[in-house]
């Protein structure tokens, strides 16, 4: 059954033409991608869809019936409800009453009892038991909590039709699929849903049909997604084709330069616990994690927003303890904030005076001293390919999100710092404007500039940054290669130490038992990834550490690989005694191995019991509980 029809839909605001006769349509049961570059009008038509903005032109229909919503709340009552890409809660209430705001103008009687049942199961669904409490105030949460709150508001109304504008901007890989199981079943269900992302292997996961926009028009409605590749569905959203946007550039590794940053166990409650990790002129260092690793508060500590309870920072060889952001600023040290809307830009300055924003902290002499920035401000325009003009539009909000984030860069790469912090860089942007800012990215690096990537994608950390390191719960585990590792291999260094508690309590209760020492591992090839690692016998060491990832060869269980299905294996000289048990999750993916290596081996040593209890622990269907570590599980 069609359940939304939309006819020659327009929208102009100012000189701005947002969209032009726009058609759209939605059928009961289905999941609908509406796809384009920033700019292209997504956002316009789905608010317009939801009630917070009016057509110039053209119909709406309802289940056959013409509409026409004077506001969100009769698109509410019609059961039409929408997540925003930027939050809109109220952080002084609850995380219980943001989730119940939209029933404060229904009539009737509030029963907060039932209401705090409900939000529970919403919770519950999302599987943010751990990470959400509904007593918490908004104002507390991160911004990938934030979002979730904003997804479950949704969700409490029951709406028919429930539009997700970039819902998983700030989500990690895990929180993404989870919430794909709820839009799925949420489509299932009989609701239409209309999804709006510029992540194309979501649109792909998730969407039935596509519907393509470029510069407010239609290029192509109703698209199976069946039928399309990426390459086919990039060249209809930016009207060309687009090649490797992580292509490198070529810059030996040779090329870079001395330390620039180094940050010794580092440490800022409550989410920054042990952080340790440098990075050098010309590299681009990546930090990965979930949401609520401490990732971004690592950044803030850096960049003086928040005071450090201990460790060390050094900036080119020196103490480094900014008291404010001013102090950093003015030491070459510039940092783009996760949320853009919030902390990056001021939308009732203009365009002009927002790129210059940094430039008045790094400025000392009388004046705003806007005029020594006049060539490098038309410079950097160029490169990012925004039109001079518009440097005195009078509201940044008239820009899309993926303009705002290049004037954002901008205001950094005018002041030419030293160190550039960057955190969810291409958070809301599309995948041309994406290839655009990697590139510019990777020539601030080759001139020397030292980058810090934070990001929530992990394809964007290894295919962007020369290094990673991997936080989990606040601590530092692991410093890699981006090339040595892949998506599934982040996800299970990412593990918050709450999700992986039973392995870790499996390798507790193994040494507890046997001795020795007991150890999560992955191999890839001739190298093997050490995800945790239990006990101290120095004869039983397997010859790596936790967050280690050597070469098999270097290790001392290299003989137990090739007979890790036959019970115990033991080395030439009659050492190391190892058992290696694979571990498959419910959908038959592997997580890796659990292992045990002893000093000798014990008589009457059970190895078949052994890997009878480590399956039974470990196994198919104790993947879900715990195992929220796979990005891609």
């Amino acid at each position: 059954m069609e359940l939304l029809a939309l006819r020659g839909i327009s929208k102009r605001f100012g000189a701005t033409l947002a969209l032009s006769g726009a058609d759209f349509d939605l059928r009961a049961g289905e999941v609908h991608a509406l796809v384009g570059a920033n700019g292209a009008g997504k956002s316009t038509l789905s608010r317009i869809i939801s009630g917070h903005v009016q057509p110039d032109r053209g119909e709406m229909l309802l289940e056959g019936r013409p509409v026409r919503h004077v506001g969100a709340r009769e698109a509410i009552r019609d059961g039409i409800s929408m997540v925003t890409q930027e939050t809109s809660l109220a952080p002084d209430l609850s995380v219980l009453e943001n989730i119940m705001l939209p029933r404060l103008a229904m009539p009737g009687r509030l029963r907060w009892r039932e209401l705090r049942a409900r939000a529970r199961e919403l919770i519950a669904e999302l599987g943010q038991e751990a990470s959400l409490h509904l007593d918490d105030p908004v104002s507390a949460l991160s911004i990938g909590q934030r979002q979730l709150v904003e997804i479950l508001k949704s969700l409490a109304l029951g709406s028919r039709i429930v539009i997700f504008d970039e819902p998983t901007a700030s989500l990690s890989p895990h929180e993404a699929e989870r919430l794909f199981d709820i839009v799925r079943a949420l489509a299932a269900s009989g609701r239409g849903l209309i999804f709006v992302s510029h992540r194309l292997e979501e649109i792909f996961a998730i969407a039935d049909r596509v519907t393509v926009l470029r510069e407010g028009r239609v290029v192509a409605g109703n698209l199976d997604t069946a039928g399309l590749s990426q390459g086919e569905l990039v060249r209809l959203m930016v009207g060309r084709e687009l090649g490797d946007i992580y292509a490198r550039t070529g810059r030996a590794d040779e090329a870079r330069g001395p330390v620039v940053l180094r940050v010794n166990e580092l440490c800022c409650p409550p989410r920054v616990r042990d952080v340790s990790f440098e990075v050098r002129a010309g590299e681009i260092l990546g930090l990965a994690g979930l949401v609520g690793a401490g990732r971004s508060e690592t950044l803030e500590t850096i960049f003086g927003l928040r005071r450090p309870l201990s460790g060390t920072v050094e900036l080119n060889g020196k103490p480094f303890t900014p008291h404010a952001p001013l102090d950093a600023i003015r030491a070459g040290v510039g940092l783009i904030p996760e949320d853009r809307r919030g902390q990056g830009i001021v939308p009732d300055f203009s365009v002009r005076e927002n790129l210059l924003l940094a430039h008045l902290g790094a400025h000392r002499g009388a004046g705003l001293g806007y005029g020594q920035r006049t060539q490098g401000v038309e410079e950097l325009l160029e490169t990012l390919g925004l039109p001079k003009h518009r440097l005195l539009d009078a509201n940044m909000l008239n820009f899309s999100g993926g303009m705002q984030q290049k004037i954002i860069l901008a205001r950094w790469l005018v002041l030419a710092p030293r160190l550039l912090l960057l955190d969810e860089p291409t958070r809301g942007v599309d995948i041309g404007t994406r290839g655009s800012i990697y590139a510019l990215l990777r020539r601030v690096a080759a001139e020397g500039v030292a980058c810090v990537v934070v990001s929530s994608d992990f394809e964007e950390v290894i295919g962007l940054t020369d290094r990673v390191v991997v936080l989990s719960d606040g601590v530092s585990v692991t410093d890699i290669p981006s090339q040595l590792v892949d998506i599934e291999k982040l996800g299970m260094f990412a593990a918050p130490r709450s999700s992986a508690e039973r392995t870790h309590g499996v390798l507790e209760g193994l040494v507890a038992e046997h001795g020795g020492v007991a150890y999560w591992i992955a191999l890839e090839g001739e190298r093997l990834f050490c995800f945790d690692r239990v006990g101290e016998d120095a004869a039983a060491d397997p010859g790596f550490a936790a967050g280690s990832f050597p070469e098999l060869a270097q290790t001392r269980i290299g003989h137990a690989v090739p007979a890790r299905d036959e019970g115990v294996a033991t080395a030439p000289d009659g050492g190391h005694p190892t058992v290696l048990v694979p571990v498959l999750g419910r959908r038959g993916h592997s997580l890796g191995m659990v292992g045990l290596t002893l000093p000798r081996l014990p008589l009457g040593f059970d190895a078949a019991g052994l890997r009878r209890h480590i399956v039974a622990e470990l196994g198919g269907a104790a993947d879900a509980e715990t195992h929220a570590l796979s990005a891609t599980a």
